[in-house]
């Protein structure tokens, strides 16, 4: 296969990060230094799919390495983060980044543990990574095209790129880092690869083995995370979770853990909003929504325990567990709502992310209400406010109560302007008062329809 070059490379991806990566370049050139892009950004690059990220992999020369070279080529502006665990250096400008590393190599003291990482070569570093096609690097730098004049490819990794293919490097690849197979399952439903047959007969080794309960809670969290954010580049989450179901992992994360039927087409619709309006990816945290309807149909223990093996704490994991039962109110109450001001007053304050789910548990009719709602409605603002309400004379609760009620009104019309807006505050204002304690007027106030004029008092 034909090596690109530095151009291709670079060419799609956002100017700043461009300038990043040819600052660094251009720094090791003037140093002799080996770079090279390494992994899935190579992976992706030679599928002919758009760059996400870079990794550059670093081969150190006396007195310089991964950080040196970031500080070298560093210009105005630009900030450089180190990660002395793992030996990673991050160089950002203007919200750009690149991530650069020290060729290493990585031991594991047993099955799920996190690797001890030393200094390696760059053979050492390609052996560590988790298939074949993600053991690709492409020499960037003068020194690193002069030593390597084609693609390095430690495995047999653009024979499985043809045959659109997932394998581990060893056999033991899985013990090693268990959360492997749910990086397999992500990249098989993201690249529509399969999964080798050594590699599946590796992972059966695996979970008969019991690796996955040295994994901890927050590395699991973490890969399902990135299983739900994959929605955002257009994947559907349920091919993963159908993958990890067929190959027993998820019953290995947690027994009795599976991927339910009634939650696939939910999961399937919350996958095809993300990113898409009116659902602004910004406000909305995708995993949270994946696990709610995942984990709906499942018994409540079993829930709980799921949300503790991932280690889910706090509100976030009682909002998780009730997420099935808060949408199952909410839904009934939607198809009993009149009017866009009632519905308003069911939707108005959920969380983004319950509120996906209830878009996505929707029969149609409700599912139109639930987008009228997120992309039109909850940015409307009725045409008074509290300090309105304040210089009328309300005060306390009766304030809030009252801005409730006119929302509702404005939503369905029977208020347009600011000043019917007041008619009614002072109408409920007046009702308020006469509903006090010892007023002789309460039940004949409270027999008043609320938006109906005030009679006229008659002179005698």
């Amino acid at each position: 296969m034909t090596r690109p070059s530095v151009a291709e490379v670079l060419r799609g991806l956002p100017e700043p990060v461009q300038q990043l990566a040819r600052a660094l370049i251009d720094a090791a050139d003037a140093l002799g230094m080996c770079v090279y892009l390494v992994g899935g950004p190579v992976r992706d690059l030679l599928l002919g799919r758009s760059l996400r990220d870079l990794d550059f992999l670093v081969e150190s020369i006396p007195g310089e390495n991964a950080e040196s070279l970031a500080r070298r080529a560093a210009a105005d502006g630009c900030a450089v983060t180190t990660h002395d665990r793992f030996g990673t250096v991050t160089l950002e400008r203007n919200g750009a980044a690149v991530d650069l590393a020290m060729a290493r190599m990585e031991s594991y003291a047993h099955d799920g543990a996190l690797p001890t990482v030393s200094v390696g070569t760059l053979v050492d570093d390609l052996r560590r990574r988790d298939f074949a096609v993600n053991a690709l690097a492409l020499p960037l730098t003068r020194e690193a095209r002069a030593r390597y004049p084609a693609i390095i490819d430690l495995d047999h990794g653009l024979d499985d790129l043809a045959n659109r293919r997932l394998r581990v490097l060893h056999a033991r690849s899985f013990h090693d880092d268990p959360t492997r197979a749910l990086r397999a399952a992500r990249l098989a439903a993201r690249l529509g690869f399969t999964l080798s047959r050594s590699s599946r007969s590796a992972l059966q080794d695996t979970l008969r083995d019991g690796a996955f309960g040295h994994v901890s809670g927050d590395r699991l969290r973490r890969e399902i995370v990135k299983l739900f954010d994959d929605a955002g580049l257009g994947q559907d989450p349920v091919r993963a979770l159908r993958l990890l179901d067929d190959w027993h992992v998820l019953g290995a994360l947690e027994p009795g853990l599976e991927l339910p039927d009634p939650a696939r087409v939910a999961l399937r619709r919350m996958g095809r909003c993300v990113g898409t309006p009116p659902w602004p990816t910004a406000r909305w945290r995708a995993w949270i929504t994946g696990a709610g309807i995942w984990l709906a149909p499942l018994a409540p223990q079993l829930r709980r325990r799921v949300v503790k093996r991932f280690a889910i704490r706090g509100s976030l994991a009682q909002r998780i567990v009730g997420m099935g039962k808060l949408g199952d109110r909410v839904l009934r109450a939607l198809a009993k709502a009149r009017g866009r001001g009632a519905i308003d007053a069911i939707l108005q304050g959920l969380p983004e992310e319950e509120l996906h789910a209830i878009h996505a548990w929707a029969s149609p009719a409700v599912r139109n209400r639930v987008v009228r709602f997120a992309a039109e409605d909850r940015q409307r603002r009725a045409p008074v406010n509290g300090a309105d309400l304040t210089a009328l004379g309300l005060s306390g609760p009766d304030v809030g109560r009252a801005l409730a009620r006119i929302r509702v009104a404005f939503l369905d019309g029977a208020v347009r302007s600011r000043d019917e807006a007041l008619i009614l505050a002072g109408e409920l204002g007046r009702q308020g008062r006469s509903r006090a304690p010892g007023n002789p007027g309460r039940a004949q106030a409270a027999a008043t329809p609320v938006g109906s004029p005030a009679e006229p008092r008659r002179e005698s």
